[in-house]
């Protein structure tokens, strides 16, 4: 039997900062496997997983949806991953060196990796991947760490030399990033044109599977790749199903008709969940996920550059309430965009209570009264305080999110509507080229507090992260500060001090970090809880002979 390979499925998401589900300090709520009854490892069967939203793409590195990264991450590998312990380690680099001044890193590549299509991956590859990276032409929303990189050698071809100008604290990480083949893609980058390619509808990777099928807005379907350099993955075949609703997604999953959800809603997974068939069909995960759900001001909009109104609707939103309420408990209220219980959080930062009096007051020094009695205020020139909250379709925690804030902000004299758009079309059409008054969303922390790409005042671009416009240049400098020591308290004071600056700007408002409540069907084994989450070791996930449900490939 093969070394199998724990990974964490989507590295690149976790490098930049996206809402994914991985962990620290994992808990699980479920019962143990009993290594005597989990049957014996077996090649088969059929792997089906639900996803709200559509792909993106398959070049990943051009994206910035969850759903492109967890595809991308069984087709592609980069050089290094994640461990269950959220530690670095191998993958198609054997082994690297990392000088002590932390400016010059050595990757020495694996010999034995193929592309799909049976072209061996070298160091020309991790060369051109890099320089496809900081080309102008490139849209990918995560290539700052590419930026920092002053120069990049293939010294054979098996031995690739990093050297920086200073020191990069995530220098080794940034490597994580999915490798793209060279053969295949020179000219389309050469020219700008990578998301015209064929790679990004038909890719060929390295990873455990192959690509075999893409229906926009229904399916995307992987086999196993069967010379993949660290042994052929147990699962034949993975089926990514396009269903864009929560609630639809929990009628195929009573139905027995997908294998997995990333995350239950609280409802679900305390009351809803809680009966004989559906413990024996599945198996339910809590863990603390990396991600906050936060309501974000465009700064554009004249009526947010005022800080009052901003901590208006600071004091007007209960977030405990919403915690209750929405998520029934499991969640813990968030101040900031770095994880509690990190070595980068701290708690000493400004708190806004709920208390709708106090919002009222401030809006009323920005200039916003009720001038006519009719409830909703009104600047000096008579004109009421409407507004739109759009967030994605099929998210119902997202919309519950929404409707109490609606509520909330009524109390207060604020009239808002919600409008609630399908994924790939909120994404592309408000939230990029920021369209939008407010949004409900999510962010991820990743495993590193450097979010130069979510908070930099250069990131502002609609291919960027950088959603909101915010921009301060003291908050530009401490991220800079921050990601150019390789020494952890150094490290510490530039974030502490950003923390505090975020909470006072309040470019957004920081609701909670949600816990993850994955569920998988009980004939899946090899499911083990680890800091990392579940998916780690995907590729050691089976389904033995006898509880084989369908026939793949």
């Amino acid at each position: 039997m093969p070394r199998r390979r724990a990974r964490v499925r989507s590295l690149l998401a976790v490098i930049g900062g996206l809402t994914l589900a991985t962990a620290c300090n994992s808990s699980v709520d479920t019962r143990a496997e009993d290594p005597a009854t989990a049957g014996t490892p077996a090649y088969g069967d059929t792997f089906i997983q639900a996803s709200i939203g559509d792909i993106g793409g398959l070049i990943p590195s051009l994206t910035s949806d969850q759903s492109s990264h967890e595809v991308g991450g069984l087709i592609y590998d980069g050089l290094i991953k994640l461990d269950k312990d959220l530690n670095m380690a191998p993958a198609m680099a054997e082994s690297w060196t990392y000088s002590p001044d932390c400016l010059d890193l050595t990757f020495k590549l694996r010999k034995d990796v193929k592309w799909h299509d049976g072209h061996p991956f070298t160091a020309d590859d991790v060369v051109f991947t890099y320089q496809t990276m900081i080309n102008p032409k490139t849209p990918a929303p995560f290539k700052e760490g590419f930026l920092l990189v002053k120069d990049v050698q293939a010294s054979d071809p098996y031995t690739v030399r990093v050297r920086y100008d200073k020191p990069y604290a995530r220098a080794v990480e940034t490597w994580g990033t999915y490798m793209l083949p060279k053969h295949l893609l020179q000219s389309f980058a050469d020219a700008g044109t990578l998301r015209e390619s064929p790679q990004n509808s038909r890719p060929i990777g390295t990873g455990p599977y192959r690509f075999q099928e893409w229906k926009p807005g229904e399916k995307v379907v992987l086999t196993a790749n069967p010379d993949y350099f660290e042994g052929r993955p147990y699962l034949s075949r993975i089926v990514y199903r396009v269903i864009p609703s929560q609630a639809t997604i929990f009628l195929e999953l009573k139905a027995q008709g997908v294998d997995y959800v990333s995350t239950l809603t609280g409802m679900q997974y305390s009351r809803q969940t809680e009966y004989p068939a559906f413990r024996k069909a599945y198996n339910k995960f809590r863990y603390p996920a990396s991600d906050y759900t936060f309501f974000g001001f465009n700064l554009k909009d004249p009526r947010f550059t005022d800080r009052r109104v901003r901590e208006a609707f600071a004091h007007a939103i209960n977030k405990q309430e919403l915690i209750d309420g929405v998520r029934l408990g499991l969640a813990r209220e968030a101040n900031g965009p770095i994880r509690p219980g990190t070595w980068a959080y701290t708690e000493k930062v400004e708190h806004y209570d709920y208390d709708p009096e106090k919002a009222k007051a401030l809006l009323a020094e920005a200039g916003w009264k009720d001038r006519d009695g009719d409830g909703v205020v009104e600047d000096k020139d008579g004109k009421p305080f409407t507004l739109t909250i759009r967030t994605n379709q099929g998210n119902d925690e997202r919309k519950k999110i929404a409707e109490i804030i609606q509520q909330r902000l009524k109390e207060v004299g604020i009239n808002a509507d919600i409008q609630l758009i399908e994924w790939a079309a909120f994404i592309k059409e408000f939230v990029k080229p920021r369209r939008f008054e407010v949004v409900v969303l999510g962010l991820g922390t990743g495993t590193d507090p450097d979010q130069f790409v979510v908070w930099h005042s250069s990131q502002r671009g609609p291919d960027q992260m950088n959603r909101t416009g915010y921009a301060n240049p003291e908050v530009d400098a401490l991220l800079e500060a921050g990601r150019s020591s390789c020494v952890q308290s150094e490290r510490v004071r530039s974030y502490h001090r950003i923390q505090e600056i975020l909470a006072h700007d309040l470019p957004m408002i920081f609701l909670y970090f949600r816990d993850a409540l994955p569920a998988v069907a009980s004939r899946i084994h090899g499911v083990s809880p680890a800091p990392a989450g579940i998916l780690y070791n995907f590729d050691e996930w089976y389904v033995p002979k006898t509880q084989q449900r369908y026939t793949s490939g």
